[in-house]
């Protein structure tokens, strides 16, 4: 399904070339202020301009439809759209027949009988996940006291992020990145020890960001080359701080009230000018496919406030889920 959480529930909508994509936020509680500026950092956050991310321009301009009045939540959905503006399908028409090595397109002509919106990558693009920075700065209203800070550590294993983005657009080709999201201000309590711990909503909320890999916390996979004296986290007061943080902020799946640390492994884009190998079902052979058109060298760029946007959906879940907070509308 393409929905989110429990008691801040997020449910994305739209297609990359159709008319709108957007967001619909039910749980979210009434009387709080919130107008299309509250968004805007973090809009321009995930807007093209850099080196390395697409030419494609749109104004990305909030339109509230429904659970606003006179510039407050009411407490109904709220729904929030983006119009499309700078499409181009055309450049898009040959993955009909030969999907992209990597992408989707196989994965959606099977699922969806070859039904899917194909254009602009349609429901799969990195185009809808502007929705989800809308619902990131909402979530963010509804937690005052966490301060969300992310960056990008690396790109293509390197911490020279604009040479080897500049490298990968020389060679025709894209490039993964490494990206951190720290959050201060984390109340301990959060969360529950198994399923709906704050790991697993966490990494299911940013494993739902396109191009994602991999999620880890804290030391992460790092803790199994270390050993217990290492890697844990001594108490040095009653109210669970710690010396460090190798546990990312989380013990037993609840937060312990230390800084929340997570990273996140982007894969490099699918869609390259480079040349490869793929299947072309006009033929029934083997073909060689070059994409044209318009795309990121490192989707990373514009998706690290995305990422930080799953967590903060992710965390406004949890936060209405516990009576200490939700009781305080």
């Amino acid at each position: 399904m393409n929905s989110f959480g429990r008691n801040f529930r997020v449910e994305l909508f739209g297609e990359s070339h159709g008319p709108a994509v957007g967001v619909v936020i039910d749980g979210c509680p009434p009387g709080i202020r919130l107008a299309p500026e509250d968004m805007e950092p973090d809009l321009a956050r995930r807007r093209a301009g850099a080196t390395g991310t697409t030419p494609r321009r749109e104004v990305d301009r909030p339109e509230f439809l429904s659970g606003i009045h006179e510039g407050r939540t009411t407490g109904a959905p709220l729904c929030v759209i983006f119009r499309n503006g700078d499409t181009k399908p055309t450049d898009y028409a040959a993955f009909a027949s030969m999907p992209r090595p990597g992408h989707a397109d196989m994965t959606a002509r099977i699922k969806f009988g070859g039904f899917n919106d194909p254009r602009g990558s349609g429901h799969f693009s990195g185009r809808v996940t502007v929705g989800l920075v809308a619902a990131g700065a909402v979530a963010k209203k509804i937690m005052p006291g966490l301060r969300f800070d992310t960056e990008i550590l690396s790109a293509g294993g390197s911490a020279d992020i604009p040479s080897a983005i500049a490298a990968a657009i020389a060679d025709a080709d894209s490039v993964g990145a490494l990206v951190e999201i720290r959050v201060d201000g984390m109340p301990a309590g959060l969360g529950e020890p198994f399923f709906d711990s704050v790991e697993s909503l966490v990494s299911h909320a940013l494993f739902s960001v396109p191009g994602v890999r991999g999620v880890e916390f804290g030391d992460g996979f790092r803790a199994a080359s270390m050993r217990g004296s290492e890697h844990n986290d001594p108490i040095i007061d009653s109210d669970g701080h710690t010396s460090a943080n190798g546990s990312g902020g989380v013990n037993g799946g609840i937060s312990n009230g230390n800084r929340l640390v997570v990273r996140v492994a982007v894969k490099p884009a699918s869609t390259i000018a480079r040349a490869q190998a793929t299947f072309d079902f006009a033929s029934g052979l083997m073909g060689t496919l070059a994409a044209e058109g318009r795309h990121d060298a490192c989707i990373a760029l514009r998706a690290a406030v995305v990422l930080e946007a799953a967590c903060a959906i992710a965390l406004a879940d949890l936060y209405r889920s516990d009576p200490r907070f939700a009781s305080k509308e």
